[in-house]
């Protein structure tokens, strides 16, 4: 009788201990949880992010932020499904992907962090293609060109009968949406014959290896390689040709339509449930400037940089820049 009200004691103790440590347990993985910031999202404008997480775990050893790459439209499809706290964006968010948000009952703070100009690249040997019009682009990248602009002198008449070899961001960036947008009218009105990668250093190797080649890049990565690119200008509104370089021509808004924001989208709840991904963002909209300009991107200008730290303050939800067409200053929007 004894024995039996022993092992009823030890086997009570054991299932208590059992219960306690599930609970210690459960306690710390969501205490853990509430610690980490996820981002993730765009190739471009990525650098920015990483430089911003690496300093900050400098000030805050414990922090635990995690930065990803797989994409605009990849990474607003997991910020939309609720499994980040940030997503990184080259352009803006689209209907779509806001419907998506809402369906989960996710809001997000739109948040500008830097500028960039699309660079258009072909290779060294190329000595003709040194300005190309909107018009000329629109018909080398647009969707109805699919199969059928496939040579130089098809661009214009004055360039030579050589085989035109493209090179360009996949169709789920941000990078390419913009870029269709900005030179055909519509968005995602691309064409899909050519060769297509989420890894912006492949196309400056397939440019800078094809002697017939043209693409597209995020500036910083032709400022990496200028060495081995031409850049070609693009023909303004104005009629000038013009560069993404020197940088004043993307803060001036003179190398347009080609000149984009760079954005985070924060999740409100993130905010309002997970104290760290607050402190994170304060930390990156107070010194994202200072690695901006290294990394190869365009700083904003100081009093939009005031104005983007008051949105946040406020905790402003939704999108202003949906209705920004591509050239329009930055400041119209914030």
């Amino acid at each position: 009788m004894i024995c039996h009200h022993s092992l009823f004691k030890q086997s009570f103790l054991l299932a208590f201990l059992m219960v306690v440590t599930s609970s210690i347990t459960a306690c710390s993985s969501t205490e853990e949880k509430k610690s980490q910031v996820s981002i993730d999202g765009a190739a471009v404008g990525f650098p920015i992010s990483l430089a911003v997480a690496e300093e900050y775990a400098k000030v805050k050893p414990e922090a635990k932020v995690s930065v990803a790459s797989s994409g605009t439209g990849g990474g607003i499809s997991k910020f939309c499904g609720g499994d980040l706290d940030i997503v990184g964006a080259s352009r803006t968010i689209r209907d779509e992907e806001i419907k998506k948000c809402q369906s989960k009952k996710i809001e997000f703070v739109e948040l500008p962090i830097a500028l960039d100009g699309i660079a258009v690249i072909a290779n060294q040997k190329n000595n003709f293609a040194k300005c190309l019009t909107i018009k000329e682009l629109g018909k080398i990248w647009g969707g109805k060109s699919d199969g059928k602009i496939l040579t130089w002198n098809q661009v214009n008449p004055k360039f030579p009968k050589q085989k035109l070899k493209l090179y360009a961001p996949a169709s789920d960036t941000g990078t390419f949406d913009y870029m269709t947008q900005a030179v055909t009218g519509k968005a995602k009105n691309g064409r899909t014959d050519y060769t297509a990668t989420q890894n912006q250093n492949l196309l400056v190797q397939g440019v800078a290896g094809d002697a017939s080649a043209l693409g597209y890049v995020g500036i910083s990565y032709y400022i990496q390689n200028q060495d081995k690119l031409n850049l070609v200008a693009v023909e303004s509104p104005q009629g000038k040709c013009e560069k993404p370089i020197p940088v004043d021509n993307v803060i001036k808004n003179i190398y347009t339509p080609l000149s984009r924001p760079l954005f985070i989208y924060v999740s409100k709840k993130s905010l309002d449930t997970k104290p760290a991904v607050k402190e994170f963002v304060d930390f990156y909209l107070e010194n994202s400037w200072k690695w901006v300009d290294s990394v190869g991107y365009v700083a904003l200008p100081d009093e939009a940089y005031v104005k983007v730290k008051q949105k946040f303050a406020t905790g402003e939800t939704g999108t202003k820049f949906k209705k920004a067409k591509p050239g329009e200053p930055i400041a119209k929007f914030i």
